[in-house]
């Protein structure tokens, strides 16, 4: 699940992401992109397609970078703790790719940059979740 804002991040945290599970060999046709409009509305769709038992893990893309108003908190708080309820309740691991960064320069550091790539990093997460989910949970 991608979400849409700052998609200037987004895309490239999503292109790491791809990278990896193509480096991996985790086939295309295993790969479904849900894009949503902003890191708010990530955790429910998270949700819905855990329950739907297609998937072994959901990937969760968004970037939340603070501005002068507390908008940020809220987005920010409501993100992290809406995929973790996402992948309690839907007993699928929902992986949290959402960057919290102070600025859009700290932001592109983490989607590529001098942090390397956090799409990447949790993109490896999501497979070795899905494969303990298969191999020790099912």
């Amino acid at each position: 699940v991608i979400a849409r804002f700052n998609e200037i991040v987004t895309n490239r945290l999503l292109e790491g992401a791809l990278e990896t599970f193509r480096r991996y060999s985790v086939r295309e046709e295993d790969i479904t992109v849900v894009s949503v409009p902003g890191s708010f509305e990530i955790p429910v769709v998270a949700q819905q397609l855990g329950k739907s038992g297609n998937y072994h893990a959901i990937l969760c893309i968004g970037a939340v970078i603070r501005g002068d108003t507390t908008h940020y908190d809220a987005v920010a708080n409501s993100a992290t703790s809406g995929v973790l309820s996402a992948g309690l309740a839907s007993g699928v691991p929902c992986i949290f790719g959402v960057l919290t960064c102070d600025d859009m320069e700290q932001a592109l550091n983490r989607a590529g940059g001098k942090s390397g790539n956090k799409g990447a990093e949790t993109a490896l997460t999501a497979i070795e979740m899905a494969s303990l989910f298969k191999h020790h949970l099912s």
